[in-house]
């Protein structure tokens, strides 16, 4: 049986998670906190963490369980490049995964979304459009970062060099290099994600919707029952589920 510990328990990725781990006969909860509590107290019951926090509090998170040889699954978004070289530097210790989206669903489309970019080639225009409920704090979502992130990689691209947040004004004719991500917020969606491939022509769009957070909570409990028989290195919901 594999022990986890839940951070951030009292938000609405840690009651999803609390609620789905009972359907995991493999896992059980062990430790749950939330701001203001200390992991210190709780981390030497449990195997691997979950952490759904904050983006502030996710270096030392990840410096109590290297501390402890626990492993780590992170799901918090919204981390600066530099923040995040801070927290990963922790996965030559203990296993880690790192993930936008635990979301099957969504894997399966930054899959997708690497397939089609590498088969259309440049000649096709990309857009991403991402909408989630109107309480999110950061923008774009992680999700959609990840999927402009792989196709920066495919097209062999900079992402802040050819990332086009928004458009207002008189911006001219789209460029070909170009790569539009657009956010919109509003009511309690839980998180909508399209990919558009523009041609003369013709389009394809490759989308996901999620209707409830269970997705994701179901994802990451998989990960963290992944997480705990690897060795120390840094990981993704692509090596979870197999894809790479």
């Amino acid at each position: 049986m594999t022990r986890i510990i839940i951070t951030g328990s009292k938000g609405r990725m840690g009651r999803a998670l609390l609620a789905c781990a009972p359907q995991h006969t493999d896992l059980v909860v062990t430790g749950q906190i939330d701001q203001g509590d200390d992991l210190r107290g709780v981390i030497q019951h449990g195997d691997v963490v979950i952490d759904f926090s904050s983006h502030n509090a996710t270096q030392e998170i990840a410096a109590a369980c290297a501390e402890h040889k626990k492993a780590l699954v992170i799901g918090t978004t919204g981390h600066s490049e530099e923040s995040k070289n801070q927290f990963t530097c922790f996965s030559s210790q203990i296993p880690m995964v790192v993930s936008s989206n635990f979301s099957t669903g969504v894997n399966a489309l930054f899959w997708l979304t690497r397939k089609a970019a590498e088969i259309l080639g440049p000649d096709f225009d990309i857009e991403i459009l991402e909408m989630h409920h109107r309480l999110k704090k950061d923008a774009p979502s992680g999700t959609a970062r990840t999927l402009a992130e792989i196709l920066v990689e495919v097209r062999k691209q900079e992402l802040e060099q050819v990332a086009r947040y928004g458009r207002s004004g008189l911006v001219g004719e789209r460029t070909a290099a170009e790569i539009g991500v657009h956010s919109l917020r509003g009511g309690d969606v839980v998180g909508d994600h399209t990919v558009v491939f523009a041609a003369t022509g013709e389009r394809i769009e490759l989308s996901h919707k999620a209707s409830s957070r269970d997705t994701f909570a179901h994802g990451a409990l998989r990960a963290a029952s992944w997480a705990v028989k690897q060795k120390p290195g840094l990981y993704d919901m692509q090596d979870v589920l197999g894809l790479k």
